[in-house]
């Protein structure tokens, strides 16, 4: 494998050599003398150090790979993907080069999705950290590592992560693989590796998923309509209150652009509720994004914990909510794109994340939102 290494290292070199020697034919024809000594040279060094060096590597069968091999790593690829363990493949950073079957039923993640992104954004905030050093770890050669973690999806069941070096066929540098298994519910059970491995059951189809957005839009109308005229805070209030909890499980609303203020947040019961409404608007990036950008952002699993700031206890608001996707959409209703307000949705748990059909439903009843709240000003500033 060095020696293989070694080869692929000698030719890169050798072609960036001849790539400059191409560029040289642009000299003075008094320098060409030398331009040509080391062309000479560059071709002496292929005959006598490289290509006996890709005759030992072919004899040894490290390059080309015949049939038989081909075959043999079909055959690795097979029994990889139907191990009845949950299994990834990732490399020092964590990135997920492969997964298996069972493991897609585990996480709750789709294979072509999971590959290219860190592992990591599937575990709680409080386990990345701890994972990505371990990971580390491994892949340097410092021996089998082996720690818990907790999935998003089900936070409170822990999972037995165990880490170990691999080298798949003839690529240069080590990956790690990563074997799951469910640990003990809090009360004592232990997880059937049947039930954890199964992916979530189907929902009733697209056709129920598209009638449940238009019921939340016609309740979302129908309380638009009916809130008090001439109270923007009323406005957001009714809001919040139509998309907690059947939609989202965290609803914060801040009104104004420049200068904004918080007036709602609904959570789940026993959730830090006081502790997000005294925060600041403007500690939360996301926020501040929003009403600068005036452009919805929609994120499933969130990678910065400190996204959307922190609240008074000093803990980040996105790990202390356990959320798993999060939609922050600017209310800007009027024809000059002015911002009224920002409204943030969370998902939190075995929910699942917010989808682009759900995003975009949400981007049309924010405008209504901002033109219930436009009219309201009007309607009182006639009045008076």
């Amino acid at each position: 494998m060095a020696q293989t290494e070694e080869f692929g290292e000698e030719i890169a070199d050798f072609v960036r050599r001849v790539a400059e020697l191409k560029s040289a034919r642009a000299v003075p024809a008094g320098d060409l003398g030398r331009v040509l000594d080391a062309a000479i040279f560059e071709l002496d060094h292929v005959a006598e150090q490289l290509r006996p060096l890709y005759e030992r590597l072919a004899a040894d069968g490290r390059l080309g790979g015949g049939a038989p091999d081909r075959d043999e790593q079909r055959l690795l690829r097979a029994i990889f993907q139907r191990l009845p363990l949950p299994v990834a493949l990732v490399d020092r950073e964590s990135v997920v080069r492969r997964m298996n079957f069972a493991a897609t039923g585990f996480t709750g993640v789709r294979a072509g999705y999971a590959t290219g992104r860190p592992l990591t954004g599937l575990l709680l905030h409080a386990d990345r950290a701890a994972f990505r050093s371990q990971t580390a770890a491994v892949a340097r050669g410092e021996g089998d590592r082996g720690l818990t973690v907790h999935l998003q999806r089900d936070p409170h069941i822990p999972v037995r992560a165990t880490l170990t070096a691999l080298r798949p066929g003839a690529e240069p540098r080590t990956a790690v693989l990563v074997v799951l298994q469910p640990g003990s519910q809090p009360g004592g059970s232990r997880v059937s590796a049947q039930e954890s491995f199964q992916p979530p059951a189907p929902d009733l189809g697209e056709a129920t998923r598209y009638a449940a957005r238009m019921d939340l839009a016609d309740a979302m109308t129908t309380a638009l309509l009916t809130a008090p005229a001439g109270d923007r805070a009323a406005v957001l209030e009714r809001a919040a209150g139509v998309l907690h909890p059947r939609f989202a499980d965290w609803v914060i609303a801040d009104e104004g652009a420049a200068r904004q203020r918080r007036t709602t947040v609904l959570g789940p019961k026993d959730a830090p509720v006081g502790d997000v409404l005294a925060q600041a608007p403007a500690a939360c990036p996301l926020v501040v994004e929003a009403a600068r950008g005036g452009e919805p952002m929609l994120q499933v699993r969130p990678e910065d914990p400190d996204s959307f700031g922190r609240d008074t206890s000093g803990a980040p608001v996105l790990v202390r909510a356990q959320v798993t996707s999060l939609l922050c959409v600017p209310l800007r209703g009027r024809s000059d794109g002015a911002v009224e307000g920002v409204l943030t949705l969370f998902r939190s748990g075995a929910r699942l994340a917010f989808s682009m059909a759900e995003a975009q439903t949400v981007d049309v009843m924010s405008r209504h939102i901002a033109l219930a709240m436009t009219r309201a000003g009007r309607e009182t500033s006639g009045k008076n």
